[in-house]
């Protein structure tokens, strides 16, 4: 199958050239794997962690909430 892709950013194209030029690569064979992975079909699948573990174990703490108070409060004199 064969593409015509147009508007390429510049900085797009400055990353697929130099992911080819540091493979040893063409840069088709760069667009393709670029565009595989980014489509989540090449190489072994991302490991992605949902936090499930951590999410709603907040506990208070009477310390850091002082500091980030001391934090939103406004300096009158610094602002004359």
């Amino acid at each position: 199958m064969q593409y015509t892709i147009r508007g390429i950013p510049p900085a797009v194209d400055h990353a697929l050239r130099e992911r080819a030029r540091v493979a040893g690569k063409s840069l088709n064979e760069a667009a393709v794997e670029a565009l595989a992975e980014g489509a989540g079909m090449a190489g072994a699948r991302r490991k992605r962690r949902n936090l499930g573990d951590i999410a709603g174990k907040w506990k208070a703490d009477k310390a850091l909430e002082a500091a980030l108070a001391a934090q939103d409060r406004v300096d009158e004199d610094l602002w004359r």
